[in-house]
């Protein structure tokens, strides 16, 4: 068949030629890859490692030496998992700069009669044209309020009604408070997060707007991109005015499914911001059994500390007291607010 050099954008378009193959090492996968990628290691971490010292220290002919030694006996295995990632007799291959370890690869799907896309510049490129990404102008609109206002299920609401929504948390697998963590995956890294980010932002109509939640440039671990955190600081905003009792109520209904001890572990990490009093008191309450008057201590903590920031934002466009607690009467509400005509 052919191998074929295709550059970022066609490459992630080429979904017909089946799921993207990085040959990189596990551990450089591990840390970031191109969503949806699945990986066929040309070497194991401790062989790439190898094969790297050989090559800065000895020379280029005895890194290819020892690379060849290692693959002697695996290019059938490595062979048969080609053709299972391939679709319509072609598969996608990148290693880390479109070097010699997808090459080496892209030989092997050629003689296994695939047609092979590479990935010009490799993953290297991928992650250029993912910084390059965040620099695009989108229509954003943020969704604004207290903590505890269900603004992540009013999103998914809004989605369910035709508009475009990113849920930052959800990529970030965190809620970004220090509560954020529980029930949660790992976090990924930053610059997977970012990778997951740009995926998403692709799948978008560009000139139809998109509703984010309103979020620190840190949700838990995971930074925003500076560039894309800009645009989210400048964007119009739609306050949820959600009274401080509704609030308590969600959230003590949600906490409640945690164990007292990971609730615990989560207040002692504000403990100087909340203060020690404050602290202790809601650890006692939590231990007693009850959460509910702990959530509104913390809950008040928390006000105090984003209330400044929402009521000197110079973008808010319209501020929503809910009419009701159903996150799809509220999204409801919100979009009647804005005169946009709903879609059912």
């Amino acid at each position: 068949m052919a191998v074929l050099r295709v550059g970022v954008e066609a490459f992630l378009n080429l979904e017909g030629a089946g799921t993207i193959v990085d040959v990189r090492s596990p551990q450089e996968f591990l840390h970031a890859h191109i969503p949806g990628a699945v990986n066929v290691p040309l070497f194991s971490d401790a062989e790439r490692a190898d094969i790297g010292t050989l090559y800065t220290k000895v020379s280029r002919e005895a890194a290819i030496t020892r690379g060849f030694e290692y693959l002697n006996g695996r290019l059938e295995s490595l062979r048969q998992s080609l053709l299972q990632t391939a679709r319509h007799g072609a598969v996608r291959l990148h290693c880390w700069r479109g070097g010699m370890r997808s090459e080496s690869v892209a030989w092997l799907a050629e003689r296994s009669g695939l047609t092979a896309y590479l990935l010009e510049g490799g993953y290297k490129a991928f992650r250029t044209y993912v910084l390059e990404r965040f620099e695009h102008p989108v229509p954003i609109f943020i969704l604004a309020g207290m903590t505890g206002a269900g603004k992540t299920e009013v999103l998914a609401e809004l989605a369910q009604l035709g508009e475009q929504v990113i849920d930052l948390e959800g990529l970030a697998h965190h809620k970004g408070s220090a509560f954020g963590w529980l029930g949660e995956a790992p976090q990924p890294s930053t610059e997977q997060f970012e990778n997951e980010l740009v995926v998403a932002l692709r799948k978008l109509a560009p000139h139809q707007r998109l509703w984010l939640e309103d979020e620190s440039r840190n949700i838990g671990k995971v930074l925003l991109p500076a560039a894309f955190f800009a645009q989210m600081t400048a964007a119009p905003r739609v306050v949820l005015d959600t009274p401080f009792e509704a609030r308590c109520e969600r959230l003590t209904r949600i906490y409640a499914s945690h164990p007292a001890q990971e609730l615990i572990i989560c207040i002692e990490k504000i403990r100087k911001r909340l203060g020690g009093d404050q602290a202790n008191e809601s650890i006692a309450l939590i231990r007693g059994g009850d959460l509910r008057a702990a959530v509104e201590r913390v809950l008040l903590y928390y006000d105090k500390r984003y209330a400044y920031g929402i009521e000197s934002n110079t973008h808010i466009l319209c501020r929503i007291t809910p009419s009701s607690p159903a996150p799809r009467a509220v999204a409801q509400q919100l979009l009647e607010a804005l005169d946009k005509p709903l879609r059912t």
